[in-house]
């Protein structure tokens, strides 16, 4: 399959003891030195190995409907993507005239254009995604279908990207074969690395400008230099594997694991079969650029492309890092225990009438059960959030933060980990009061 096997459930609403209540205790028998504490209030440090479920104990509590996808229903799904990114395409054609994109003095409407655009369009991502975890539909060559021609219209390789996500479920918060936002380890010192970086900044403007400025700096670097980085070198995924490149099916540097490459086998043949479609997107974008200019392809392509893939790196990367939540050495790992440390948010409240958590399918804000079973189709999924989060309340983390301030909080204090006990932390001693 094209997850790993392992038992499903999704999550999606506040569960009593997921961190609402700010009275709430910090966690007891840990060294929380230097910790910072999240809306979850430490719950993710509270937990021992043994107190994990087994897989198949996770999956018994999920209605067995949730792993059902319906085509149709999933058709119907991406046809409000299409028409809505359809509809705000057709408005900015129409405003080429009226806003030429060239005229400096255009910009700030097709920098919203773009905001918008892209907003609306990351629903088209979050649907090639499910094609990607078989969670469309039976019919796998209408799902192939579906899913490679809007990846490779959003510029992602499908086949290439649909192996090493499934990697990133498999070992989710795995500090050496995680695939995405893992963190960097503290040096011998605490003057090396990022850890020594951002007390420079703090040393250079002060504590607060220093936390801010490091904040926007790794705030940039994740959510506009992140996901190309990604793709070209597999930037933030973890070392085991060495330097990756998602439209070269070899590893560009000696992995330290060579029997856990991420491309192995048939999958080779598969990345350059994806490779394909990102040409005959690249030439289009060519033969465009020259017809009408580069203004035009960036205010009515690039700049929504830009959005959408902001969109992806947030909801990856608050999805599994927060200041008190851990990450997991080869020894400590468990695929349970790893999506277990998934977080829902409450993208739902982004604006007044939960909009954007609509036309994102809810990727956000039920995603703990899709780390359990990938192949739940997205609107079957707070069905099995709710089985999930009814049966183990004390496993489900949702953090009640609005999203701005828990991206913010993230940005300035997830920097690099230290080994304690059987887990890895993020260290902001010095700085606890200043990142929560």
């Amino acid at each position: 399959s094209l997850a790993p096997p392992v038992a499903g459930g999704n999550v999606g609403s506040p569960a009593p003891s997921s961190g609402d209540n700010d009275d709430e205790e910090k966690p007891t028998g840990f060294d929380l030195t230097g910790i910072a504490m999240s809306g979850l209030k430490g719950k993710a440090l509270t937990l021992n190995a043994e107190d994990f479920p087994k897989a198949g104990e996770v999956r018994a509590v999920i209605p067995e409907d949730c792993f059902e996808p319906e085509t149709n229903r999933s058709l119907g799904y991406l046809s409000v993507s299409l028409a809505g990114t359809a509809l705000c395409t057709a408005f900015g054609v129409n405003m080429l005239n009226v806003l030429p994109p060239e005229a400096l003095w255009a910009l700030p409407f097709w920098a919203a254009y773009a905001a918008v655009t892209g907003t609306v369009a990351m629903g088209l991502w979050v649907l090639a995604h499910e094609c990607g975890h078989g969670a469309f539909s039976k019919d796998k060559r209408l799902q192939d279908a579906v899913g490679y021609v809007l990846h490779s219209f959003l510029l992602v390789p499908y086949y290439s990207w649909q192996r090493s996500h499934a990697v990133h479920h498999q070992y989710t918060n795995h500090m050496e074969l995680g695939e995405t936002h893992v963190p960097e380890p503290m040096g011998e010192t605490k003057d090396d690395g990022s850890y020594g970086l951002r007390a420079s900044f703090i040393d250079a403007l002060g504590t607060e400008n220093g936390l801010r400025a490091w904040g926007a700096l790794q705030g940039f670097l994740h959510l506009v230099v992140g996901w190309p980085g990604y793709l070209m070198i597999g930037a933030t995924g973890g070392p085991a594997r060495g330097v990756t490149n998602h439209f070269y099916p070899d590893p560009l540097t000696e992995p330290d694991q060579p029997k856990k490459e991420l491309f192995p086998g048939n999958w080779k043949q598969k990345v350059l079969a994806s490779d394909i479609g990102i040409a005959a997107t690249v030439g289009a974008l060519g033969a465009w650029t020259l017809c009408n200019g580069l203004p035009q392809v960036m205010a009515l392509y690039g700049g929504p492309l830009l959005v959408v893939n902001a969109w992806l790196v947030l909801y990856t990367w608050l999805q599994h890092t927060d200041v008190d939540v851990p990450h997991f050495s080869q020894d400590e790992h468990t695929y349970v225990k790893g999506a277990l440390h998934t977080i829902d948010r409450p993208y739902d409240k982004l604006d007044p009438f939960g909009a954007i958590d609509f036309l994102h399918h809810k990727i956000g804000s039920t995603h703990v059960a899709h780390h359990f079973d990938s192949t739940i189709p997205h609107y079957k999924a707070q069905a099995a959030t709710d089985a999930i989060k009814d049966a183990f309340p004390d496993m489900y983390f949702y953090d009640p933060t609005p999203i701005p301030q828990a991206l913010w909080r993230v940005c300035k204090g997830c920097t690099a980990v230290e080994k304690r006990g059987d887990r890895y932390v993020w260290n902001n001693e010095g700085l606890v009061d200043k990142v929560e």
